[in-house]
Parts: C-alpha cells; structure tokens; sequence
C-alpha cells in the first residue's frame, strides 16, 4: 500500500496551446478510495493515464510512496490497473490471465497459485479457472480483471471507466463488489467514472474535474450539499440541481416577481440553485408550469416551468396533478451562485435564511 500525491500535474498534447490537464493537485491517503469525476473530455482519464505511465507527464510531479514516478516504466510503479474493456487474453483460461504478470515477474509456482487461489475465492471465481473469457458472462470478465489486479498485490489500483461496458443492474452489483473488495485489501485506489451514481457510491472523496482542472474535492455528500460551482451543482445529483436567474435586493431574494426568502448577501443578479428533493407540491408557492412527469414508483419527478426558467420537483403523492401547480421552497435549503464566475457565494450555508411572510 502507498499514498499518492499529485502535485501541479499538467498534460499539454504537441502543437496544442490548450493543456489537456492543467495544475492538478491532489494528494490521496494510503488506503483511500479516490474517484475522478467529470464528463467525457474534461481530463480525468488522461490524469490516470499518467499516474499509470501509460502518458508522459507535461508538468509537475507524481509520487507514489516516496518515490517520483515521472520517468518510470508502468512495470516499475508498483500499480494494476483494471481497464474498460477487461484487456484479457482470448487464447488463456482465467488461472493463466491471473497468473500471467505474475509469471512474467519471475514469481515462484507455488506463491502464484496461491494468490491465484485466494483471489478467486474472494471473487467467487472458483469454478470457472479453467474457462476460456469468451465462455464467461461480462461480469465474470470483469472480476477475472480484478482478479489478476489483485494477485499482484500493488500499491495501489486503477481503474479506468471499469463497469461501462455492463448493463445497468449488473453496474450496481459490481460497484459494490469493488467496493468492498477495496475495503477488505485496504488498497489506495483511483476511479475514474463519467457516471456521478457511481462516484457517489464509491468515494471516500471525488474529484470533479472540468475543462482540465478541479472544480471541487471532498467527501460525497459534502460535494452534493455544497457544490462549489454550477458545474458541480448541475454535474452531481440526479435530477441535476435546478439553476435559475434570480436577483436580491434590500436583503430579499426574488425570482421573477416572487420573493422567496430574507438573506444576508449583497443585492444584485444570483444564480439560485435548488434540489428537487428540497422542494414540494403545496397549496402555496410558485407557480411551476408541468410539462412532463418521470414516473419512479415510489416517487415521481415532476418537470416543469417557473416563467421561462426550468425546475425539477420530487413528488411522493400519487394523486393526478393539474397542468399548473405550486412549489414550495424550505428556505434553508437555498444554494446561491455568483452569476459571473459560477462560484458558490458565501456565507450563504452559514447565513441566516428566513421566509418572506
């Protein structure tokens, strides 16, 4: 096991005077669960890529332990990574891809069946070592890939976009499955995943990345609570957290001509940002314009129009709903946005946020 540290990392492709990953600094505690979070493009494989040595590093540093890996062949780093397409071989049974970096290491006989041995206990993948990947499930694929992670016992472990290639129910099981594989080995681990569902469920802490460089690091629910930008608070959740034109004035904050609440910042257009789950269908509120219902079972998504402005509300009720119904807002849920930087405005978690009667 190790620690990682990335510090000031960068990564500018030749020709381009746009750096793919710029100013990265992250630095991730022996046997933590690190996620990389972001959409497609913004840098978060790239950023594996290089602590892997499957990229050249452009600028800054990246240690793993106590050691600079920079300059150092992936073989040297001590590090397994685990890819999106399984990356086994056709031609080997399960024990052969298990056994084979351990093999080519020099490993003895007897300590690769062994480990062979124990990480196919641990993956229930017992009775299918002697089977060929194309006589196995996607599943049993991708946990053969863990598997000959595993057998090498690394100092940490990678893994880039690992479950895309699964059908929906089968992700949700095998996020799990890592999960508590990483907590049993107490392994240091870096995911990357464009699917926020996954992120949140896997992480110690994310990584949201965006355009190259870090919109926010922290625990999950701390990122999904206090966004630190737009992009975080439209990126993280589902539905995505509502954003809307908004304006205070005299300590009141408006939208449109509906005053929603007393607050302690200065006057001036805000960007408002609202979770559905934080918001409700009453007798009172505003006026929300439905044009679409996502039906859930339990509970059901209601989307719709406040003037020109669009707004997502969670309903739990199961009575039919008229073309124009009312939202009311818990003031103490409020989320404010400098409009011109996206920034989260502060101290608006700590400031005192009352109802307008």
């Amino acid at each position: 096991m190790a620690h990682l540290s990335l510090r000031a990392v960068g990564k500018t492709y030749g020709g381009s005077s746009q750096p793919a990953v710029a100013g990265i600094d992250i630095e991730i505690a022996d046997g933590e669960f690190i996620v990389l979070v972001g959409p497609s493009g913004c840098g978060k494989s790239t950023l594996l890529r290089m602590v892997a040595g499957l990229e050249t590093v452009s600028a800054g540093e990246i240690r793993i332990g106590e050691r600079m890996v920079n300059k150092l062949d992936p073989a040297e780093r001590d590090i397994a990574m685990v890819f999106q397409n399984y990356a086994l071989y056709p031609h080997m049974t399960v024990r052969q891809n298990m056994a084979y970096g351990l093999k080519n290491r020099g490993t003895s006989k007897a300590v690769i069946a062994e480990r062979v041995a124990e990480a196919a206990r641990m993956l229930e993948l017992g009775a299918y070592l002697d089977r060929k990947p194309r006589a196995l499930s996607g599943g049993q694929r991708q946990r053969v890939a863990m598997g000959r992670a595993i057998v090498r016992q690394p100092a940490a472990f990678l893994f880039d976009e690992p479950l895309s290639n699964l059908d929906a129910k089968l992700r949700v099981s095998m996020r799990m499955e890592i999960r508590k594989l990483q907590q049993r080995l107490a392994t240091t681990a870096l995911y990357v995943t464009h699917d926020q569902l996954e992120a949140m469920t896997l992480a110690d802490r994310l990584v949201v990345l965006n355009g190259g460089r870090v919109e926010q690091i922290g625990a999950p629910l701390e990122v999904y609570r206090k966004p630190a930008s737009t992009f975080v608070a439209s990126f993280i959740g589902a539905p995505a957290m509502s954003l809307l034109d908004a304006r205070i004035d005299g300590g009141v904050l408006s939208l449109d001509d509906h005053a929603l609440a007393r607050v302690g910042n200065p006057a001036g257009p805000v960007t408002l940002g609202l979770r559905a789950e934080d918001l409700r269908i009453a007798p009172r509120g505003l006026p929300l314009t439905v044009d679409y219902i996502e039906e859930l079972g339990a509970q059901r998504i209601v989307h719709g129009m406040v003037g020109a402005q669009r707004l997502a509300v969670i309903d739990t009720g199961a009575a039919a709903l008229n073309q124009t119904v009312q939202v009311a807002i818990d003031p103490t849920r409020l989320h404010l946005f400098d409009t011109a930087t996206g920034r989260r405005m502060e101290p608006v978690a700590e400031a005192v946020v009352e109802p307008v009667l």
